[in-house]
């Protein structure tokens, strides 16, 4: 890249960004290795004696990257970004689950975390917790594609409902996380 800011192009899909289809399912190995890249090739310290234009230039670049990255390697904000490029507007803050065996769940698997420490191993206990929250979230990404791949405006519907459980899901992954990482070792 000669001149990486006149080549940058900040209304490209994130996916043209990295160079990958527009799909869930990515290539990891792609995504990171176009990160880096680019931020080597936009970094904002590269462009310091280029006078304030090209820095804030490089800023805004550098910050686009970033976004990018941080929505494509996420599988939730990836799946919120493919409906929004579908023309679907998710907004997960202010959406609420409706599905009541789903919550039923949810608030099982809270009440069993929290109730860790009176089992007689906490450690396997959160394991199996862990393990079973990320079956139901590798579930839910599975039903996510296939909606989302249906292209209709019903599947699309579908899709956001999903997107919206799948946000409770890595909470409480990161919920259990935490608490495996204070658990004392015995």
């Amino acid at each position: 890249m000669s001149d990486p800011l006149a080549e940058f192009d900040l209304q490209q899909s994130y996916f043209e960004l990295f160079r990958l289809p527009v799909a869930f399912d990515i290539e990891y190995d792609t995504l990171n290795a176009c990160y880096l890249e680019w931020q080597k090739a936009v970094h904002p310290d590269r462009f310091v004696a280029r006078g304030d234009q090209k820095q804030r230039l490089a800023v805004e670049c550098s910050a686009f990257v970033n976004q990018a990255y941080e929505t494509l390697n996420s599988p939730v904000l990836r799946a919120v970004y493919l409906l929004e490029v579908a023309g679907v507007s998710v907004n997960s803050d202010r959406h609420t689950v409706v599905d009541s065996a789903f919550l039923i769940q949810q608030m099982e698997l809270r009440d069993d975390l929290v109730s860790i420490g009176d089992s007689a191993d906490p450690k396997r206990a959160v394991e199996q917790l862990l393990s079973e929250a990320r079956r139901m979230l590798a579930t839910l990404e599975d039903e996510f594609v296939t909606e989302w791949s249906a292209r209709t405006e019903e599947a699309f519907q579908k899709a956001a409902a999903i997107t919206h459980k799948m946000h409770f899901l890595v909470k409480f992954i990161a919920e259990a996380e935490q608490m495996e990482e204070e658990l004392p070792d015995y």
